[in-house]
């Protein structure tokens, strides 16, 4: 996958990470820019930044930041925390080396789709816990509660089975977690819509599908943000699947879906500036 023109890609070694991190910034920058930590999808087992560069340049040139995007640890090698800790020491590496990537320590941003999105809504909680301001969190149809894993109740017509579907989704839960889901209980940020105080968050945007199998999960800790006292701005697309997308990236209805999570990245970004 390419970035596109107008941006440099390259890959950075993150000292306290295992693998690397892809930067990509604009070739023309002034002064300390935003950043997005943008963590790709691929259900906790698959995937990798490159494959998400379309999306990381397009940001570079219209909201003028530099995305960092970790190459985390996947499972079943490397069961949780291993992704959780890769994300979050970029996020310290990206703060410590903030005059070197040429970016604001005080303007960054989290965002992740579908394992990315539930990685991002993770890092958003230790964020806060460990003291860390984030200006916003993008959740694009978050993978974000394993007991989604457990349900085999029938839906509506298509409802999770484009794309992503429930023994897809057992069986990543069960290479993350390094045991099968559960009910009663799940370790520490590896499923965030199990937390219940959620007070001081950064804001979100939380987008998913009317028939992805992540869209109920997204719409209640979108409602659960909310009662919180978060902001978190709410896109449900009627007939959209998981990963729609990147599959119909110049469908109207998925560009106005990509627009929405930009323009919410514009206004945390530079508020205040």
């Amino acid at each position: 996958m390419s970035a596109g023109a107008g941006v440099t890609v390259r890959r950075a070694e993150v000292p306290s990470a295992v693998p690397p991190a892809l930067v990509v910034a604009p070739r023309e920058m002034s002064g300390p820019a935003p950043a997005i930590l943008h963590i790709h999808g691929g259900g906790m087992i698959m995937g990798s930044p490159g494959f998400e560069l379309p999306l990381s340049g397009q940001w570079c040139r219209d909201l003028g930041v530099v995305v960092v995007s970790p190459d985390y640890r996947l499972a079943p090698e490397h069961s949780y925390p291993a992704a959780v800790d890769d994300v979050m020491e970029t996020l310290y590496w990206m703060r410590a080396e903030s005059a070197a990537l040429g970016i604001d320590p005080d303007r960054i941003a989290v965002a992740g789709s579908s394992a990315g999105g539930g990685l991002a809504a993770a890092i958003a909680q230790r964020a806060f816990d460990e003291g860390i301001p984030l200006r916003g969190q993008v959740l694009v149809y978050p993978m974000l509660d394993d007991r989604t894993a457990l349900d085999t109740s029938d839906r509506s017509a298509g409802y999770g089975r484009f794309v992503w579907n429930n023994r897809a989704n057992l069986y990543a839960w069960t290479a993350y977690l390094g045991r099968p889901p559960r009910r009663s209980d799940a370790p520490g940020y590896a499923a965030p819509a199990r937390r219940s105080d959620l007070s001081g968050l950064a804001p979100a945007w939380a987008g998913v599908g009317e028939i992805d199998l992540f869209h109920d999960e997204t719409v209640s800790y979108a409602k659960s943000l909310r009662s919180n006292g978060v902001r978190c701005d709410l896109v449900v697309v009627p007939g959209m699947y998981h990963g729609a997308d990147g599959i119909k990236r110049n469908n109207p209805a998925m560009l106005a879906f990509r627009q929405d999570s930009t323009e919410f990245l514009r206004e945390v970004l530079q508020a205040g500036i």
